[in-house]
């Protein structure tokens, strides 16, 4: 495999994804049935679908009724595919590793989007992630304990939050996002994952009330933090940590 290939591979999964989360809420096949403007309803042809390139080419607006294209469709293209190309030079030597990271990232930028839509994780990508999780890192050797723990820790801190506060601070998807992330990233990747999530939650979080395009009391996806940290632990992780453990003289 090649880095462009693999470029190219991660654009034609982003146009996969985009259509799981659009019909994830009209609740239609993701296997049957011909893509359609969501406003004329229009079947798409070959052409219309090609990512990124049929955005630019037609300006961002759909060819027979002329209504707007939503930025979601390039942007998921776009990061799908930067995601591939990173996981390829983060895991060299291991297609398993490589390809559990694809399935993971895949699951986590459909959460991420659906998250920051609708403000909500659905069962129905969360439930199979799960599954999928603890099935290929105990393929890659994984300590099923570790991966047990680490879910049911995370899953048991959002649910505290969700008890005292009444579901006002966190959501039943957050706590099987927790599960998620534990068997994704297994202990102590899972705790750093949780820290940068919240540390980029609240500085994102306070931005948006200074600049009054939330109050305070506002909601907020937080899914889409979870995810967004979840990804970055899956890269990164292990160079974060040992540069924390260094930074304080551990």
């Amino acid at each position: 495999m090649t880095p462009f290939f693999l470029l190219f591979l991660g654009l034609i999964i982003g146009s996969f994804l985009n259509v799981v989360i659009c019909r994830l809420k009209t609740r239609e096949s993701i296997i049957t049935g011909r893509s359609k403007c969501p406003f004329c309803r229009q079947t798409l042809r070959f052409f219309d679908l090609i990512p990124v390139l049929s955005f630019v080419f037609l300006r961002a607006r759909c060819r027979y009724c002329r209504k707007k294209i939503s930025w979601q469709y390039p942007l998921v293209e776009l990061f799908t595919g930067t995601i591939f190309l990173l996981g390829w030079f983060e895991f060299p030597g291991s297609y398993l590793a490589l390809l559990s990271f694809y399935i993971f990232s895949a699951f986590l930028i459909i959460i991420f989007v659906y998250d920051l839509k609708h403000y909500l994780i659905p069962d129905a990508v969360a439930l199979p992630v799960l599954v999928a999780a603890l099935v290929l890192n105990l393929l890659l050797g994984r300590s099923f304990f570790n991966l047990l723990l680490a879910s049911v820790l995370v899953a048991c801190f959002f649910l505290c939050q969700f008890l005292i506060s009444r579901g006002k601070w966190i959501g039943g998807g957050d706590i099987r996002l927790g599960l998620v992330m534990g068997a994704m990233l297994g202990w102590p990747a899972a705790l750093l994952a949780l820290a940068l999530a919240y540390i980029v939650g609240a500085v994102v979080g306070l931005t948006l009330i200074v600049f009054k395009k939330k109050k305070l009391d506002s909601p907020v996806p937080f899914g889409t933090f979870l995810t967004l940290a979840t990804l970055v632990t899956l890269l990164w992780g292990q160079e974060i940590l040992n540069w924390y453990l260094a930074s304080v003289g551990l």
